[in-house]
């Protein structure tokens, strides 16, 4: 949490962090701003003092409402900058960033988060780390940062934004469940009034629409696919493939608050009209395992422990696994939970690896998500849940949803 960071950066021997970028689709900067539109700048957060948001003054207004100690860039003339550097604005950006480091007497480790063009930003922090005197810039690993570890844990109003966007989330799900089912069967798809072919393009057009119609946005797309799509976990689906019938579809939906916010994740399988015999035994095997490890969830256990769990359990079935076949394309072919905030992917992750130490703290919002996977049979089947690992010891999904296999259509 929040409350963490000042610990932690002393653990990490840090004395200050600074995240570039805008706000927006900006994890580790709108951690401390909230959504906000400031398109560029940058953050100081030094051990022990307030955080310094640092803005151009066109955006002055929408930097105070973040209610940070604010600093226009304008104050430090850029323009005269870019005369100094001779038009080299990579040079500009270093002698800004110096200024910046001098006025609020930076030293020690800083670390470097945020959002830029890959090119530019090193360009930018090899020259400044040349010039700085008594400064070390450092990158720190992704999972085990200060921030990822202050982001794992979130407090009640972190939480109750998740929760939102989980009814957002499941709102959205049912209006997809009608609108499927507002259509007809004919030749094995669905059709509507006029007899017109339901594709997967259409379907992902309105969960776009409807979600924005609620406030929120879809910034890395929706996963729903059909068949052997179904079968491979990330493929996003076919816009072009007619929705059919008697086939798993994969519907994954993890959609954000607008501005780049606190993310949901949610998964369900359908099978639309009926389901195959396969699929349906595939369904049980993942709908046990999911029951099963949920049951036995339990805080302050490291989180590899649950993935092998799950392992264990997929096998008993006969299902191939990542801890037994490394590499798997067919069966249990990922790790069965992730952390989740304001990045849909983030700390504590669950892989089974010796070397992952995260442990399911009191606090964390994480997913679980078992799933079977066998596109040469033309099968997929994941289910999917955010839960809250709540402060007493239970858990709690945040939002409520069924998992019915199949949805009936009509003439099906």
């Amino acid at each position: 949490m929040k409350a963490d960071i000042d610990r932690l950066m002393r653990e990490a021997d840090l004395e200050a962090l600074l995240i570039s970028g805008p706000l927006a689709h900006n994890p580790n900067k709108a951690y401390f701003t909230g959504l906000v539109h400031v398109s560029s700048g940058y953050l100081l957060k030094q051990v022990g003092k307030s955080p310094v948001l640092f803005h151009h003054s066109m955006e002055r207004d929408e930097a105070a409402r973040t209610g940070l100690e604010t600093k226009s860039l304008d104050d430090y003339r850029p323009t005269d900058l870019i005369e100094q550097s001779k038009g080299d604005h990579i040079q500009a950006a270093v002698l800004l960033l110096q200024k910046i480091f001098r006025d609020y007497e930076v030293s020690g480790r800083v670390a470097l988060y945020g959002k830029t063009e890959l090119g530019s930003g090193f360009a930018i922090f090899d020259r400044l780390q040349e010039i700085l005197d008594g400064i070390e810039l450092v990158g720190e690993p992704e999972n085990r940062s200060v921030l990822s570890r202050a982001r794992a844990t979130k407090d009640g109003q972190e939480v109750e934004r998740i929760r939102q966007m989980g009814r957002v989330t499941t709102a959205v799900v049912g209006d997809v469940a009608d609108f499927l089912t507002s259509h007809q069967a004919k030749d094995g798809v669905l059709v509507n009034r006029e007899g017109e072919v339901l594709t997967i393009g259409e379907v992902k057009r309105r969960i776009n629409l409807w979600l924005a119609m609620r406030g929120a946005e879809n910034p890395e797309g929706t996963i729903f696919s059909m068949g052997r799509d179904a079968g491979v976990p990330h493929s996003a689906g076919q816009e072009e493939q007619p929705v059919e019938l008697g086939k798993t579809i994969i519907f994954d939906l993890f959609p954000s608050e607008a501005g780049g916010g606190y993310f949901y994740d949610f998964t369900r399988t359908w099978c639309l009209g009926w389901a195959p015999e396969e699929a349906e035994a595939l369904y049980q095997d993942v709908l046990e395992v999911y029951h099963s490890v949920f049951d036995r969830l339990k805080a302050d256990t490291p989180c590899r422990e649950f993935q092998i769990m799950t392992c264990e359990q997929f096998e008993s079935k006969g299902h191939p696994t990542v801890c037994n076949t490394p590499g798997a394309t067919d069966g249990y072919v990922h790790s069965l939970a992730h952390g989740l905030g304001l990045a849909v992917h983030e700390a504590p992750g669950f892989s089974h690896v010796e070397s992952n130490q995260d442990t399911l703290d009191p606090g964390t919002v994480f997913t679980i998500e078992p799933g079977l996977y066998y596109p040469e049979r033309g099968i997929g089947v994941r289910l999917e849940d955010t839960v809250w690992a709540n402060p007493e010891g239970g858990f709690e999904v945040l939002a409520d949803y069924p998992m019915d296999l199949v949805l009936k259509i009509p003439g099906a």
